[in-house]
């Protein structure tokens, strides 16, 4: 099976190869730090090595070298250097055609994968790895763009409905990774129907299922009008509510939730659009997002003091809600006394420092919008 992605059998590859670097080494010592750089090669080599499928002849030799025994690539060297004028003639013969080639191109290995997902006889292991090579090829805006001609999108959204919570979850991360700042397959994606069902996985108890899910909502609605639209209509606050109100979930998905929110009321504050967050309607999402300014982590507070400064910058935030509802100011009151402990106790200290200059910032927001209600209704806040 994974023979037919590869224009050139792999033992073939390497013994032409072999001879290709063998010939470039004039002595040991360039050769052994020839096998040190491939050492380093192959810390990266598993994100950007596609099963067969190599973009150029340089990029095979990489992977030689990589998967070579360097005491052997020696011997191998010393041999080729015994060879004579005509012998040597033969081997760059040999090398110029394999130069001739041809790889397979990215479109043609995308187009194998979908394949390899539409064929419904085809083993789990085998739509894994098809999935897999996928999240590596729509990389590339131009990869990205061709997904959905070639069946790429229709193929993978059908995998999110796989009983399998692993092709579930390297489905959600193809869609996430291919729409992310790219408004022209966000739309594709949108128009196909999927954000409802990334929804409901945004509540999976499987974890990673959950943080997937909700990164590919996260990018495909960012600066995406239309895509937030869609989320307001199928009710993205509850799900937001759902998911920080609830003490027990992971902290991935409260740092994930909270980042969305404040990513959304950004895009307004940034926007020309007048038109009401229904954030501001629902008061339990306004009261958790509150209530996260005194996690004991200290990365969740930040993100959620930025999602409160950005809440309170909306024109049409309601100050008094944020007072008798939230109790933000108690939260704020709470929070400078864990903050002040732990640049006391010197943990975490500069970072505690900016945190508590954002704290200090939000409540002088608070304050300002409380007395802008001061100014209006001639009212005395306590």
């Amino acid at each position: 099976m994974g023979g037919r992605r590869g224009c050139i059998a792999v033992s073939t590859m390497v013994k032409a190869l072999v001879v290709l670097v063998a010939m470039g080494f004039s002595c040991a010592d360039r050769l052994n730090n020839s096998a040190a750089a491939a050492d380093d090669y192959l810390l990266v080599e598993e994100d950007t090595h596609l099963d067969g499928g190599f973009s150029s002849l340089d990029g095979m030799l990489q992977w030689a070298i990589g998967h070579s025994d360097p005491a052997k690539l020696k011997e191998t060297t010393l041999n080729v250097q015994r060879l004579s004028p005509e012998e040597l003639k033969q081997r760059q013969m040999e090398i110029k055609e394999l130069e001739k080639l041809q790889m397979p191109s990215d479109a043609k290995l995308m187009t194998v994968a979908i394949n390899d997902l539409n064929n419904l006889s085809l083993p789990l292991e085998d739509r894994r790895r098809a999935l897999q090579e996928l999240l590596v090829l729509v990389e590339p805006i131009e990869n990205a763009n061709d997904l959905h001609k070639l069946g790429g999108l229709t193929a993978v959204i059908k995998e999110l409905n796989n009983p399998n919570a692993e092709i579930r979850i390297i489905s959600a991360w193809i869609l996430g990774k291919a729409g992310q700042n790219n408004p022209f397959v966000q739309n594709q994606i949108l128009e196909l129907g999927v954000l409802a069902k990334l929804m409901e996985m945004a509540h999976s108890d499987f974890v990673e299922e959950a943080t997937k899910s909700l990164y590919a909502i996260s990018a495909l609605i960012r600066n995406y009008p239309e895509g937030q639209d869609l989320f307001y209509m199928e009710a993205g606050d509850l799900m937001l509510q759902k998911i920080l109100s609830n003490s027990s979930v992971d902290i991935r998905l409260h740092r994930k939730c909270v980042f969305l929110l404040s990513d959304l009321v950004e895009f307004q504050l940034d926007g020309t659009s007048n038109r009401e967050l229904p954030f501001l309607r629902n008061q339990h999402l306004l009261k958790s997002v509150v209530g996260l300014l005194l996690s004991p982590d200290l990365d969740l507070q930040e993100k959620a003091l930025y999602a409160v400064k950005n809440l309170l910058m909306l024109r049409s935030s309601d100050a008094l809600v944020f007072k008798d509802v939230c109790e933000l100011d108690l939260a704020l009151s709470r929070m400078r006394q864990q903050l002040q402990q732990l640049i006391l106790e010197d943990k975490f200290n500069d970072y505690a420092i900016d945190v508590e200059n954002l704290r200090r910032e939000v409540e002088l927001i608070f304050r300002g919008k409380l007395d802008m209600v001061r100014t209006s209704f001639g009212t005395v806040l306590n």
